[in-house]
């Protein structure tokens, strides 16, 4: 009984440990593009994720971004993050760019950009490398992997169709998703509650049967020697009554003179 009464707490502490054990967990790196539209006097941050392949071996990187304006003809060195210190290169970004990637490591994988009050002199190709040393036990092993955006700067933000449909779907399953795992989180509780009732039901109607003496439910019809035994029992008592009743009349009748 005890255990069907604390199912449903249990089953809320379950759930409960699973989402901290969720959020403790850490997060898989995963290679995202950027964005590439950006508002003129507007923040924008350039993402650049570059996933270490091995998980399990130590590294260290570093990270070099690159601008091409669209008058140019060749890259310039903007900005480069190596050892947690960043550095500005160039000029035309003196102030208004900085880190935005990994933090508090130097096994560096998010190598993002954040470029603050955004012109139009902005526009152009930017690439950034990454520089990634793996260190083995015996030996180290040297990658370098790139990645290059078109950025283009805009005087208002402009939405696609496709982009807020799709946004609007993704809301919409999100809310879907709660309302049915809260509608499944009811039924499993009403349907354990009615459960723990019902077995409360039966037990005390158990009680009552053996305080009246019965073994079984009183509609139900006994088995052949309780029905004897109880015959038995009811003939016994009958005899003692008449025997009762006689001896009483016999001592105030008065004896018949002749």
């Amino acid at each position: 009984m005890s255990g069907l009464a604390d199912a449903p707490v249990t089953l809320m502490m379950s759930v409960l440990l699973v989402g901290l054990q969720a959020c403790s967990c850490t997060g898989a790196c995963v290679e995202v593009d950027s964005d590439t539209e950006a508002v003129a006097n507007r923040g924008f941050k350039m993402g650049c994720i570059s996933c270490k392949r091995r998980g399990e071996v130590m590294a260290t990187a570093s990270v070099a971004w690159f601008f091409k304006a669209s008058h140019d003809d060749d890259f310039s060195h903007i900005y480069n993050f190596e050892d947690q210190i960043g550095s500005i290169l160039d000029e035309r970004f003196e102030s208004r760019m900085e880190w935005r990637g990994s933090m508090s490591t130097l096994d560096l994988q998010d190598g993002s950009i954040y470029i603050h009050n955004v012109t139009f002199n902005d526009t152009g190709t930017y690439r950034c490398v990454f520089s990634r040393m793996l260190l083995y036990n015996d030996y180290t092993f040297h990658t370098v992997s790139s990645k290059t955006i078109n950025l283009r700067v805009v005087p208002k933000m402009t939405r696609g169709w496709a982009s807020i449909l799709s946004e609007v779907m993704m809301y919409v399953s999100i809310v879907g998703l709660q309302l049915w795992l809260l509608v499944e989180m009811i039924y499993c509780y009403r349907k354990i509650s009615a459960a723990g009732e019902e077995a409360l039901r039966e037990n005390a109607l158990s009680k009552c049967w053996r305080r009246d003496g019965f073994s079984h439910p009183p509609s139900a019809s006994p088995s052949p020697p309780q029905q004897h035994a109880r015959i038995g029992v009811g003939r016994e008592a009958v005899d003692k009554s008449t025997t009762t009743v006689t001896k009483e009349k016999a001592k105030y009748e008065l004896p018949i003179q002749s």
